[in-house]
């Protein structure tokens, strides 16, 4: 090998990265940090993705327990929360989901898996009555349904006790909620069931935008 091949075969090569573990590791966590600060922080300053959009407000206490029962049941699981912007999802489902609706949930429900139909403009789209029957027992409306049923539901009472402490905590990551709103939420859900909450919640998904 020549003198100048030997020079060459010294410096800083794809060699030298390749056989070096420690090396490798420094550079692509050098990357990943690099990529995250010009991709994803100016996300944290633009109004698009922080403020929330025309008629989006922080849920209502009925709506709030709906939406925690939603995520206890994993619905998550079978039904995303985002639409995205194609013509077959936006023919199907209504206006392609924003970043400005989801300001005020913690954690977001977007999903990544749709056994089911995404639910982010379900509100409005049927009864109260329809939800309620589909909910005891989804093939009494749709019967080629494999969507469990949740009978339970409607024998389950709502943590009434729960909400001011929920509503405060809800408070200290960024919710807007009211002292007066706090102090009216126990009263608000007492004596519902998680049927009807988990009906509220379905009910107002996606109706700023449609």
């Amino acid at each position: 090998m020549s003198q100048e091949n030997k020079t060459a075969s010294t410096g800083f090569t794809h060699e030298t990265v390749e056989t070096n573990n420690l090396l490798m590791i420094v550079l692509i966590v050098l990357v990943i940090a690099i990529g995250g600060l010009v991709e994803i922080v100016p996300l944290f300053f633009q109004k698009s993705t922080t403020e929330p959009i025309q008629g989006i407000e922080p849920y209502a206490p009925l709506q709030l327990v709906g939406r925690d029962i939603y995520v206890r049941e994993g619905c998550y699981n079978c039904h995303s929360q985002m639409i995205r912007p194609f013509r077959a999802e936006t023919l199907r489902y209504g206006h392609y989901s924003v970043a400005g609706e989801f300001v005020y949930d913690h954690p977001f429900q977007w999903g990544s898996k749709r056994t089911g139909p995404d639910l982010h403009r379900v509100g409005g789209k049927y009864s109260d009555e329809w939800h309620r029957i589909h909910l005891n027992n989804p093939r009494d409306v749709v019967p080629e349904s494999n969507m469990p049923a949740y009978p339970w539901l409607e024998k389950n009472m709502v943590d009434a006790q729960a909400m001011p402490t929920h509503m405060k905590a809800l408070r200290m990551v960024g919710v807007p909620y009211t002292d007066a709103q706090i102090a009216a939420a126990e009263q608000d859900v007492k004596g519902k069931t998680e049927l009807e909450a988990t009906i509220a919640y379905l009910q107002m998904l996606g109706l700023a935008l449609k």
